[in-house]
């Protein structure tokens, strides 16, 4: 489940977005790309999910090479294997959470599936802490919530590769930390997440770094955004700090 970058670049008109990144980014782990908006991150998160080709380079996944596959492949890729988490949540709002999370018609109404099927969709909504609501409209959740069911997609799947665009942008401080947990968890549990995020307390999380804007792989630059990030949480939790004025 690993998945290798080659000297891959993107190009918009005669305007490198980004040039040559090469990284390998392994099973059971967690990694972020890093940069401001409209350095490319989604793009290259769109890239390495096989969304987009890249206009240089290769993705590889696996060890097989990509650039040539069709829409079959990259088709049985997805159905398969991946899960997309998206910013805009990807939520069907006239459908059920039941629906939403399976996206398989049987599962619009969750009382009315068999037994087995039921308690695995209820273990997984209890995971992402929507249980009991599993026969709600999707439209009338909150953003964290509908954020959740992303990520309870990606657990009904049993997904080897998560991608997810800025997972925890707008969100309160307690769904950005349970958004943060869950996608852990799942990397610990072997799978591949690769979110695009400007999140400092999120990368602070992450195995690993990709920093789209100013490439570079190594685990100084790391290290010191870790720190940043540390730094700032260190500080707003500081006894001494206090957003009210003096």
């Amino acid at each position: 489940m690993t998945i290798e970058l080659n000297n891959v670049g993107f190009t918009i008109g005669k305007r490198p977005l980004f040039e040559a990144i090469t990284q390998s980014v392994p099973d059971g782990a967690i990694w972020a790309l890093q940069g401001s908006s409209g350095s490319g991150k989604t793009t290259l998160l769109n890239i390495m999910g096989l969304l987009l080709k890249p206009t240089e380079g290769e993705v590889t996944i696996d060890g097989r090479p990509t650039r040539s596959w069709n829409d079959r492949q990259r088709r049985h890729f997805w159905h398969d294997h991946a899960a997309f988490i998206y910013q805009d949540y990807g939520i069907i709002p006239s459908e059920t959470v039941a629906y939403n999370i399976t996206l398989m018609s049987r599962f619009a109404d969750c009382r009315r599936i068999r037994p087995q099927a039921s308690s695995q969709l209820h273990h997984i909504a209890q995971q992402v802490g929507l249980d009991g609501m599993l026969n709600e409209r999707a439209g009338v959740l909150s953003g964290g919530e509908k954020q959740r069911v992303g990520i309870a997609r990606a657990l009904w799947k049993n997904a080897s590769y998560i991608f997810a665009d800025e997972p925890t942008a707008s969100l309160d401080a307690s769904n950005r930390d349970l958004v943060t947990e869950l996608l852990l968890q799942r990397a610990q549990s072997g799978s591949t997440v690769i979110a695009a995020s400007h999140d400092a307390d999120f990368i602070h999380h992450c195995d690993g770094i990709i920093d789209v804007e100013h490439y570079t792989a190594d685990d100084q630059r790391f290290a010191e955004l870790r720190q940043a990030a540390k730094q700032a949480d260190d500080f707003f939790s500081s006894p001494y700090h206090s957003s009210s004025p003096q």
